[in-house]
């Protein structure tokens, strides 16, 4: 997947983002959002990879003072087209990199999109691009899925979601544990050709998040299984973890 980067997951995604999400994330938006609102207390919000919206714009319309990071002008394009878009400001840039100006009483990063970021060094890097950005009391919140590879044989994995006698949707997953990456190709092949749609990601275990976490002078505050606050255990499939300044 040569030239894989920060902006890639925008230029091949950003046409079809939200007509592709928009039921399935449906009830994930309604629980984050409520969460979050709750934990920003009124103060000023960052999201990272801000996308086309599907977080912040509800969270705006709530009153909060809502700003982004995104790395794909593509995706900040569709955000603009939206109700209520042009009015928050985006830094374009790499989130591991680039400030966002002020400090802010919440960043958050959800959608398991820590994983975009494929290498461990650009991950580190971005928690201390949080750190950076945190008032004294702020709270950097993250949520990912917990690895499974128990659908994995022998590193790899293929799954159909529909088939119809006109056309078919598949997945092919490649893993490498060493790097703890997996090169996915998502392809669809219809009576209008084939359509292929790479992804790479860079996946990380919970207490390698937290150590991630530690480097930057973070500590864990609280873990969840999901927005509702359930409780996380060993057969939790995600995680929503809310770190804070350590001391």
């Amino acid at each position: 997947m040569k030239g894989y980067g920060p902006k890639t997951f925008g230029q091949l995604n950003a046409e079809q983002y939200d007509a592709a999400s928009e039921e399935a994330m449906a009830a994930e938006t309604r629980d984050s959002v409520q969460t979050l609102a709750e934990l920003a207390n009124g103060g000023r919000v960052l999201e990272l990879a801000i996308g086309t919206g599907r977080v912040a714009l509800p969270l705006a319309q709530r009153g909060l003072s809502v700003s982004g990071i995104e790395a794909s002008d593509e995706m900040v394009t569709q955000l603009r087209r939206k109700p209520g878009g042009n009015a928050i400001p985006v830094t374009i840039g790499d989130m591991a990199e680039v400030r966002a100006e002020g400090e802010f009483d919440l960043v958050y990063l959800v959608f398991n999109t820590i994983f975009n970021l494929t290498t461990q060094e650009a991950q580190v890097r971005c928690f201390q691009n949080v750190a950076r950005h945190l008032s004294p009391n702020g709270l950097f919140v993250i949520e990912t899925v917990v690895p499974d590879f128990s659908e994995y044989v022998d590193g790899r994995r293929m799954k159909g979601s529909w088939a119809t006698l006109d056309g078919a949707r598949f997945e092919i997953a490649i893993q490498d544990r060493v790097a703890q990456t997996v090169a996915f190709q998502r392809i669809v092949i219809s009576e209008a050709g084939t359509q292929m749609t790479p992804f790479f990601m860079r996946y990380a275990w919970p207490p390698e998040l937290d150590l991630m976490a530690q480097l930057a002078g973070l500590e864990r505050r609280e873990r969840w299984a999901w927005w509702d606050r359930s409780l996380f255990t060993s057969e939790s499939k995600s995680h929503v973890t809310v770190y804070a300044r350590a001391g």
